[in-house]
């Protein structure tokens, strides 16, 4: 390749197709003519991992990459270099105006609009996300566009067949005879079936919150509200019978049973529950009591009422059966005899002994006697079991047990109450699936959010670096626009590696170095700091306690941390108004977000704002990475991700509250220790310490990494001896240790990691001062309690010579 066209370079089967095809009669002439300006555009898209077209020209000529093809369909041969409208001419009239607004310097960003397009599947409907972006030239002119795309077709129709499902389910529920409803922590209804509003003739939104009491009979609520308060404070089942107003006269009854869900974390988020009507059941349970207390007979005068009996548990659907204390049946109705021979392939009648015409079955016959001896005993309980012949379905029934007694409270036998519960089960069960497949679908689009927000941010960030170095390369440089350039990709690496750090940060993976420090005094030392991020116009009003307020975190994450929720506030108030930060010991961190109140002891930092507000329906996304209110350009949606990721990793957490209008307070809570007992001074540093000769061990997997390390450590005055890996490494150690004055290793290698090799080194060479650099580990986020010196990556000359001096001039590590 000449070195005309080394702009193409690295762009694949796309670069491929702009070398073969002839330029000589086309607008923008042959490559080899083209600007610098346009050579750098098209060489950042040939080469971006992400969908990209580059527009350029009077006529915005056509230019893709190789990611960029499943898109063109029928296009593909010809499109490379073609005019834009030609390109995509049945899609022109919609793609007309926005190419404009970008033109005239409105980018902007498009999500999920849909296209009717010819593509690689034939004419088909398609949704895309995208944007425009403009492309300047030299004399700040417009030369093109950047279009950034990606095809969102199948989520789009995986959501529209997710609502189709949410919507079968809800119409499910609906013909559902049972009552489903939801209710917060606190017991406030919040979702229920208009089955419930047919049933008790109240309004759409009446059962809100507490309203379902007022359809209860008057007797029965003082009893419903008590079960329900214990339920609720202990976290058990909910299990209560009550009667209920019904709309079209009188009161039934009602059983309402409700089971809680929790998070990870234990604490329940919401309480899920029916409502079946029970009063056929009532009713004969009601005729069975009062049978026995006018029974004047024991188990003989029973027999003789089997056919009453009989004639009471006729009026139920449900299946109900009873035996004496020999297990002879005294007496049941259709549906248990029905059931009981399609089970077992026998006819009960009244007076058999239910035990033994299942001799040919021992083992239902054991279970049975086993069952039924409890409640012949005395004992009244209830289980859910399944039965009957494996051969066939095998539905599943709630099993009530209870003791009969005769006028003298003598026990005669016990009876069954059997209810098929098997298509409540199912509908829990498609509920269940309902609520998992949307957590799913919700998950899906905050990856989606996330993964696009930093594809977008380092796409901008690595446009900086490429046309600076690019420029860089040119001989005829002026000496300020080097200086200019390279100070662009300093500051551009900085912002990449704040970047990378706030994801991490709200991944709660960042690899933090706490220190005891007084949360008064950092707010104290930091005032100036904070009085030029808000600028002149808003006061900050900043109220500590009298005595010391001592944490254990990172400090230069906390400094972070405050700075992110005084910007948020500076922005929130428009630039002009009071800022207050109040700092609490010795506070309680009480439940927020669902989560239980936690013990001990927090140092809460409220900082308030006389802002806008934030409005209630967003508040509970704000912590969402990328999520921001701000316009284009003016935040990342980063910032307070960063708070929560830090608060959560040191053992804290970060709680809102506002209202819109009125502002908004962020309170930060972090677990507050004791005050540190005062640290030996430290030895003086070994003699020219950080600025002798020294030899140093570097740990490194990654070449192009150690070739950097190795050649920094050279520049600062040091030898080096390279090991590729930590096995490596104890090999070099072994062979002769007095020969290295200190060790810098990566963390994150294959086979032995960093953290291990140091603990090692710890254990055999407690005299050797070791140095961690990582970018992430999994090992220092989960545990910072290693006791190593840390170089983040990407690091700096200044910052490797500093950790040098640190770690020779503080005393031996213990063993």
């Amino acid at each position: 390749m000449s070195d005309a066209l080394a702009f193409l370079a690295g762009g694949g089967e796309a670069a491929r197709m702009i070398r073969a095809r002839d330029w000589s009669r086309h607008p923008l002439g042959p490559p080899e003519t083209w600007s610098p300006e346009f050579r750098t555009a098209l060489s950042l898209v040939l080469n971006s991992p992400e969908s990209m077209i580059l527009a350029w020209g009077p006529e915005l000529s056509f230019f893709f990459n190789d990611t960029y093809f499943p898109l063109l369909g029928p296009r593909l041969p010809w499109a490379m270099g073609e005019r834009f409208d030609v390109v995509w001419a049945d899609a022109w009239a919609q793609a007309e105006p926005i190419i404009d607004a970008a033109f005239a310097g409105r980018s902007r960003r498009f999500d999920d609009l849909p296209w009717k397009l010819d593509t690689d599947r034939g004419a088909a409907d398609t949704w895309f996300s995208f944007s425009y972006s403009r492309v300047l030239d030299r004399d700040g002119a417009v030369a093109g566009l950047f279009i950034l795309t990606n095809e969102t077709t199948a989520r789009v129709l995986a959501d529209r067949a997710l609502r189709e499902s949410e919507e079968h389910f809800r119409q499910t529920v609906e013909l559902n005879p049972q009552v489903p409803w939801t209710c917060d922590p606190d017991g406030n209804i919040t979702s229920y079936s208009k089955r419930w509003l047919d049933l008790t003739g109240q309004a759409p939104g009446e059962p809100d919150g507490t309203g379902w009491i007022n359809a209860l009979h008057p007797d029965d609520i003082p009893g419903t509200c008590a079960v329900l308060s214990a339920s609720l404070a202990a976290g058990e089942p909910v299990d209560v019978d009550y009667r209920l107003r019904m709309a079209v006269g009188g009161h039934r009854w009602m059983r309402a049973r409700a089971w809680p869900r929790r998070n990870e974390a234990g604490a329940i988020i919401r309480w899920y529950g029916v409502v079946e009507d029970v009063h056929d059941r009532k009713q004969a349970e009601a005729d069975l009591r009062r049978l026995n207390e006018t029974l004047e007979q024991r188990v003989a005068q029973a027999l003789l009422q089997r056919k009453l009996w009989a004639d009471v548990f006729e009026t139920t659907d449900a299946m109900v059966g009873a035996l004496d204390l020999d297990y002879r049946l005294l007496a049941a109705n259709r549906a248990w005899i029905e059931e009981f021979e399609a089970a077992f392939g026998i006819r009960p009648r009244i007076g058999d002994d239910i035990v033994g015409l299942l001799a040919h079955r021992p083992d239902v016959a054991v279970s049975i006697r086993a069952t039924w001896g409890r409640a012949l005993a005395g004992e009244e309980f209830m289980l859910v079991e399944e039965f009957g012949d494996s051969s066939r379905n095998r539905p599943r029934y709630e099993l009530k047990f209870t003791t009969l007694r005769d006028h003298d409270g003598r026990r005669i036998g016990a009876f069954q109450y059997a209810q098929d519960i098997s298509e409540r089960l199912r509908v829990q069960e498609r509920l269940g699936r309902a609520e998992e497949a949307l957590r799913h679908a919700q998950k899906m689009e905050a990856v989606g959010q996330l993964t696009g927000g930093v594809a977008h941010d380092f796409n901008n960030l690595l446009t900086v670096i490429k046309s600076s170095v690019e420029f860089l390369q040119r001989p005829d440089l002026p000496a300020e626009r080097r200086s200019r350039y390279l100070a662009a990709v300093s500051d551009t690496v900085d912002r990449a590696a704040k970047l990378t750090s706030q994801l991490l940060s709200f991944a709660r993976r960042q690899a933090l170095k706490p220190e005891v420090f007084d949360v008064g005094e950092r707010l104290a030392s930091v005032a100036d700091m904070l009085n030029a991020v808000t600028g002149a116009r808003i006061r900050i009003d900043t109220t500590v306690p009298d005595v010391p307020c001592h944490v254990r975190a990172d400090l230069s994450q906390f400094e972070t941390a405050l700075v992110n929720m005084v910007v948020n506030a500076r922005d929130a108030m428009d630039g002009a108004g009071t800022l207050t930060l109040r700092l609490t010991c010795a506070a309680t961190l009480p439940g927020i977000r669902g989560h239980a109140e936690a013990s001990g002891r927090f140092a809460a930092l409220a900082i308030a704002d006389e802002g806008v507000g934030i409005a209630p329906d967003l508040l509970s996304r704000i912590f969402e990475p990328f999520f921001t209110t701000k316009e284009v350009g003016k935040g990342t949606g980063l910032g307070l991700s960063q708070v929560i990721g830090f608060a959560k990793q040191s053992g804290g957490d970060v709680d809102v509250t506002s209202e819109p209008g009125r502002g908004t307070t962020f309170t930060l809570y972090l677990p507050q220790v004791e005050a540190p007992v005062p640290a030996e001074i430290r030895r003086e540093v070994r003699s020219g310490g950080g600025d002798r000769r020294l030899t140093i061990l570097v740990v490194e997997d990654n070449l192009d990494v150690g070739r950097f390390c190795t050649q920094l450590l050279q520049d600062l005055g040091h030898e080096t001896v390279w090991a590729h890996n930590a096995e490596a490494a104890l090999a070099e150690i072994e062979a002769d240790s007095s020969r290295f004055d200190a060790v810098f290793s990566d963390v994150v290698m294959p086979g032995m990691g960093g953290v291990a090799l140091a603990h090692r080194l710890r254990a055999t060479h407690s005299g050797m001062p070791v140095i961690l650099t990582t970018g992430y580990s999994g090992v220092l986020a989960e545990d910072d309690t290693h006791g190593f010196d840390l170089v983040r990556k990407p690091y700096s000359a200044e910052q490797v010579a500093n950790a040098l001096r640190d770690a020779l001039g503080q005393p031996k590590a213990q063993t």
